[in-house]
């Protein structure tokens, strides 16, 4: 039985969260065009006949003098703590830069341990042998696999490297269990992303997401779960922007919301979602530490 904790490591909008959500094959962390979509450290957990692999999606690691950003950097580094395997993601339709350098620094001391793989090599624009020789020249003797994240290419190769190099162990979670987020965290991510689908330039950098109150109503089999919260912007310019034309925007983030999470979960949820503002917030220590752990 082989067992691992992986975390996956890679620059902002290498695809990080795509790629665990389609190892998992199930939704485990939400996905945007948006760079620094990810904030927190997000686990998903693969069972198969060979054990467990328990992947920790991290924040795009890159260097900010913001305190947010600084925090979410803390959030990739801690996430290499007590790790078994490190994949290091690279998106191939980029020129390896600045960033690129900062992570190999810092995998430089998993390198036994360390996988590179290859992301969007179906793009147009993909310089996969650049990337590739890149790759090769930092980390020489760590296995290369190339991948589409997104289409799941080279993905049956990729976990069989994985199965190889994974010590053996027992396994760490229930083998129903694909994620341990708990239903809180998961309420206030998947509104987050349908906030960020129709938000434009820094607002879905400005959103957070605040639970006022959750209620169950009714009797099993048909609960549902009333859950009454907040996105919060950076300015009360922005709040209108969320609204929207006579509420459309907030219906359509609500709707979206509403339909994913009672997918997700095993009873209805009904949300109760308003807009309001705290003015930069991105600079305040105590409400950091609540949206990023």
């Amino acid at each position: 039985m082989k067992s691992a904790f992986t975390a996956i490591i890679g620059r902002p909008s290498a695809g990080k969260s795509t790629l665990i959500n389609t190892l998992c094959e199930e939704k485990v962390s939400i996905v945007s065009p948006v760079p620094q979509t990810t904030r927190n450290s997000i686990r998903g957990v693969l069972t198969r006949p060979e054990g467990q692999i328990v992947f920790v999606d991290t924040p795009g690691y890159h260097f900010s003098e913001k305190k947010i950003n600084l925090h979410m950097k803390d959030v990739a580094e801690g996430a290499l703590e007590g790790i078994d395997l490190v994949i290091y993601l690279i998106d191939t339709s980029r020129h390896p830069g600045k960033e690129e350098e900062d992570i190999t620094r810092l995998l430089t001391f998993h390198r036994k341990k360390l996988l590179i793989v290859l992301n969007k090599t179906d793009a147009k624009a993909s310089m996969i042998k650049e990337t590739r020789a890149y790759a090769l020249s930092v980390f020489p003797e760590a296995p290369v696999f190339e991948i589409s994240a997104l289409k799941g290419s080279g993905i049956p190769e990729l976990l069989k490297g994985l199965w190889e190099m994974a010590p053996e162990g027992e396994l760490m979670y229930p083998t129903d269990i694909y994620t341990d987020q708990d239903p809180e965290f998961r309420i206030k991510e998947i509104i987050r992303e349908k906030a960020i689908s129709i938000a434009r330039e820094e607002i879905p950098h400005a959103i957070y997401v605040e639970i006022a109150d959750t209620e169950f109503r009714g009797e099993q089999p048909k609960q549902t779960l009333w859950v009454r919260a907040f996105l919060v912007t950076e300015r009360e310019s922005q709040k209108g922007i969320l609204v929207g034309k006579k509420g459309e925007n907030i219906k359509e983030i609500r709707k979206s919301a509403q339909k994913e999470l009672s997918d997700i979960f095993p009873y209805r949820v009904m949300l109760d979602l308003q807009v309001k503002a705290n003015p930069k917030w991105r600079n305040k220590e105590n409400i950091i530490k609540k949206q990023i752990y």
